[in-house]
């Protein structure tokens, strides 16, 4: 093979990974020892976190945060408010004059006379923008004093 030839031909994969982390400082002194990826499990699938499969007390406090986080990050500064007109209930949290962060449940959607009236002529509720009565009962639980007009409960990411 002539040097005009290997140069005209690529690298594999694997060395040109090799040199990659040669080149970031990684690697010269594992040659010869498993790398990360084949520890990866059987089935293909590769996760950034650790498992804890081997430590069970780690792996229910680790699941237990997690919910913990997860329902924090869904729920936080959210106050339930009733709709004066149907009575369905929603979970409400103002962050400004002009944003309302409202969110429906399935229960509160079916019982929504507004949305109900959408369905009954062939609608789709999922297309309104609101329900005009539980923004009044929004607005009248601001102003008896139920719900902040500036939620100052803390951001789900500050923990």
């Amino acid at each position: 093979m002539t040097q005009h030839d290997e140069r005209a031909q690529a690298p594999d994969a694997e060395s040109l990974a090799r040199s990659m982390l040669q080149l970031m400082g990684h690697g010269a002194e594992d040659e010869g020892h498993a790398h990360p990826a084949s520890d990866a499990p059987a089935n293909g699938s590769w996760s950034k976190a650790p498992d804890f499969a081997g430590d069970p007390v780690r792996l229910a406090a680790v699941r237990e945060a997690t919910a913990a986080d997860r329902q924090r990050y869904l729920t936080s500064g959210l106050v339930p408010v009733d709709c004066r007109f149907c009575h369905s209930t929603v979970a409400v949290k103002k962050l400004g004059p002009e944003h309302t962060a409202v969110q429906w449940n399935s229960e509160a959607t079916a019982r929504c006379a507004y949305f109900s009236e959408i369905r009954a002529e062939g609608g789709d509720p999922s297309r309104s923008r609101s329900c005009p009565k539980m923004s009044d009962s929004i607005k009248h639980a601001v102003a008896e004093g139920c719900l902040e007009e500036f939620s100052t409960a803390p951001s789900p990411g500050d923990g």
